[in-house]
């Protein structure tokens, strides 16, 4: 890695005057992480200096790394060892690195299952029984391929790298200029658009909790719905508190049984009530043939959606401790298996029961929360009504710390590295009061972006089906016209041109059917 590396031995002792070296996140032994510079290794300027010559005076001490032996393997005596990044040990995705595949699993599973899960049914109403279940399974197993990519590209043997943000990896892989023309938004509207729409499905599930325990014996007058937005977003923002990523993995697990929960319950209320009458399963056509081929690329943009939070993985992995001899990805991979099964048991039945109850009558906008609702909520039990947005409205919490943490540490590296010291409490709760009422305004300007669940699918497809693909092509250098080296080619180009006919089918939807763009009127 060329004259930008250095020892991740302690450097040999310097005479008294020498400075201390800055705190690192983890012991010698495990594999360092790049820095948020715009390099993936540490910049000239933030360079902890090696130790210059040794004093003749002095008697050089020599501590080998517990994994360099003698009869260690070519790559150990090959690898180039690199000093951790000091600036890791004061972020809020690195600052603690004693996760485990618990952990993982918590925050995978909370990352994995959201709202969007709800609108499944909907994708089924143009595709149909069976182009709706196979289209569901080959994302499903499209999106697990990828993530095994990226736990697996996570760290490298070979260079002692450990990338623990999805674009210190795009930066590494295609240059940091393309990784800004094709990864940057696509990112960044995963972490803040995610945000901004959990604030507008929390919110409304609060009002709906509220009408449903008061119902009409209650006589306190409730709040408008952009104080719903404001109620919830404080209580996010309370919540964002919590220094780094491994504190919130207790915040992920009640995340992850609470979607669990309001899933299992929606799709069970819908089939206990039975289907709707006169309930049709034929796809619904458009006026011409391509509108029609439009509407089936819109669906397959819903479903595209439903299996988002790939963005995340590199910074969950990223709390583990790894050495070359333990390796952090044999955890991660534990914890994303045990957490997709729980994926799978939820969005299979959701989308099959949801479909089977409702048909084409389910509701576009909200789809399965909303059709629970409007057909049950006179012949359904209170009590599960409210527990359903109850669960609702604490999962919406919980995402929000996840997927709101990639910009807490993006924030606070601005600090970091000017400074070259950990960002202040009171800083950090001012850059995430910040960052969540920024994201109130916007849910409050734009109360409709929840609908553009096709489209929000297209521009994010290729952060989770297609650039882990290309990665491991850069990175692996498979056997050139090798299977594997066809495969990620294969999935990889198909994963692009799949996500431009999506983009620009659903654009052609909304402009066809038309959005009620209530810029400052949330409903």
């Amino acid at each position: 890695m060329g004259d930008k590396e250095i020892g991740s031995f302690p450097a040999t002792p310097r005479t008294g005057s020498a400075a201390p070296t800055p705190p690192i996140s983890a012991p010698p032994s495990q594999l360092h992480s790049p820095s948020l510079t715009r390099s993936p290794l540490l910049s000239t300027d933030d360079h902890i200096q090696p130790a210059s010559k040794t004093p003749k005076s002095s008697t050089p001490r020599i501590r080998t790394p517990r994994f360099i032996t003698p009869l260690g393997s070519p790559i150990r005596r090959a690898l180039k060892l690199t000093r951790l990044d000091p600036h890791d040990a004061w972020l809020p995705i690195t600052e603690s690195r004693n996760g485990n595949a618990y952990y993982a699993a918590f925050h995978t599973l909370c990352s994995g299952i959201g709202i969007q899960a709800l609108v499944l049914p909907v994708a089924f109403t143009f595709l149909g029984w069976s182009w709706g279940i196979i289209t569901l399974t080959v994302a499903f197993i499209w999106q697990l391929y990828t993530l095994y990519l990226l736990v697996h590209l996570h760290e490298s043997p070979e260079t002692g790298m450990r990338y623990s943000r999805y674009l210190q990896l795009c930066n590494a892989t295609f240059g940091e200029k393309l990784a800004k023309w094709f990864a940057l938004f696509p990112i960044l509207y995963l972490s803040a658009g995610t945000c901004i729409t959990l604030i507008i499905i929390g919110a409304q599930s609060c009002r709906l909790f509220f009408n449903t325990v008061c119902g009409g014996t209650c006589s306190a007058q409730p709040p408008t719905n952009a104080e719903w937005y404001l109620i919830f977003t404080s209580a996010a923002v309370l919540l964002s508190q919590l220094p780094n990523l491994n504190s919130i993995a207790g915040v992920s697990l009640v995340g992850a049984i609470t979607a669990i929960a309001y899933c299992t319950l929606i799709w069970v209320i819908s089939v206990v009530e039975g289907r709707m009458p006169g309930v049709s399963y034929n796809p619904v056509k458009g006026r011409t043939e391509v509108i029609t081929i439009f509407d089936i690329l819109n669906a397959l943009g819903i479903i595209a959606f439903a299996f988002r939070g790939h963005n995340l993985i590199l910074e969950i992995q990223a709390t583990m401790p790894s050495d070359e001899k333990h390796p952090s990805r044999v955890p991660m991979w534990k914890g994303v298996k045990i957490a997709y099964t729980l994926v799978a048991m939820c969005l299979f039945p959701l989308a099959i029961a949801g479909y089977w109850a409702y048909g084409q009558m389910i509701p576009v906008d909200g789809g399965m929360l909303t059709a629970l609702f409007a057909f049950h909520g006179q012949d359904t039990s209170q009590f599960l009504l409210g527990l359903t947005s109850l669960c609702v409205i604490i999962s919406s919490l919980s995402s929000f710390q996840i997927y709101g943490m990639p910009a807490f540490d993006d924030m606070e590296s601005l600090y970091v590295k000017k400074k070259k010291e950990p960002s202040p409490w009171w800083l950090r709760l001012i850059f995430r009061a910040l960052f969540g009422y920024l994201c109130f305004f916007a849910a409050v300007a734009i109360p409709f972006l929840a609908s553009f669940a096709g489209l929000i699918g297209g521009i994010t497809l290729p952060v989770t089906l297609a650039y882990p693909c290309f990665m491991w092509v850069k990175v692996k250098k498979p056997k050139v016209y090798g299977p594997n080296w066809w495969l990620n080619w294969s999935l990889g180009l198909f994963g692009m041109a799949l996500s431009g006919l999506l983009i620009a089918a659903s654009l052609f939807i909304i402009i066809d059917n038309g959005v009620e763009f209530s810029f400052f009127n949330p409903a």
